[in-house]
């Protein structure tokens, strides 16, 4: 197995594609999307315009769909919520689908959605992620960060570097070995000098730092959490992601 760490959309390659894809967005995307799935969500659709998230859901009744628009980290006005985790309880998600367009993250899923395993990931089902991709052992895989606006982004390189670390531990090969690129041995060096101090590297981040300013700390300290569910949402046509329960992950 070969990974590769790609730190925004923008630096993927188009030219070819990995047997796995893992698009990463923990603050706050993809944190949201697993915590949807596993309060009941029937499935989560994504979207980077607004505009054809509006006109997709209203084909489904009121009482079956949920709309989330976020932009620069704030609610869209006019929509259900913004992009809370902490919004997904199983009162409002179950049996329900979750429409969702956010700044970075849904841009991500999009941008690798042609690879024939595409996921979404996030420190809270970092290891129900690992337990999956090491179930299905493909030859190459990507993790493909969110980051901020076309730019870097600590939380999502360390929850890249959390999954590159756990796999590297199951699999018993080396660093060398296993990366692909350069980025891989970057995120696992940053998750080995952060992964007790995980809410601590999110409030220096720039992202956490504009969330703090939302008073979206709860946020903050809620997507810092690792291995605390054990749902993979799978993509299950392009855009579409639903629930894959992996049952050694922690509950």
């Amino acid at each position: 197995m070969k990974l590769s760490i790609f730190h925004t959309p923008e630096l993927t390659p188009t030219s070819k594609i990995a047997d796995c894809a893992i698009a990463v967005d923990v603050l706050r995307a993809t944190s949201t999307m697993v915590t949807a799935l596993a309060a009941g969500a029937e499935a989560v659709q994504v979207f980077s315009d607004l505009e054809q998230l509006v006109k997709v859901s209203e084909h489904w009744s009121p009482d079956k769909r949920i709309r989330a628009g976020e932009r620069g980290g704030s609610q869209v006005e006019g929509f259900d919520f913004g992009n809370s985790p902490l919004a997904c309880t199983p009162e409002r998600m179950k049996g329900r689908r979750l429409f969702i367009s956010t700044t970075n993250g849904t841009r991500a899923l999009q941008c690798v959605q042609a690879a024939p395993m595409v996921l979404a990931a996030a420190l809270i089902n970092r290891q129900a992620i690992v337990d999956y991709v090491l179930k299905h052992q493909p030859e190459t895989v990507w993790i493909v960060g969110s980051g901020w606006e076309g730019s870097f982004a600590l939380e999502d390189t360390v929850c890249a570097g959390a999954i590159a670390e756990s796999l590297l531990m199951e699999l018993g090969c080396s660093l060398e070995e296993f990366a692909g690129n350069d980025e891989v041995v970057g995120a696992v060096s940053l998750y080995r000098q952060w992964q007790h101090q995980l809410l601590e590297l999110f409030q220096q981040a720039s992202h956490g730092k504009r969330l703090l300013r939302l008073k979206c700390y709860d946020d903050l300290q809620y997507c810092s959490q690792l291995d605390v569910l054990g749902v993979v949402p799978v993509q299950q046509e392009p855009s579409v992601l639903v629930s894959e329960k992996q049952p050694a992950a922690v509950a």
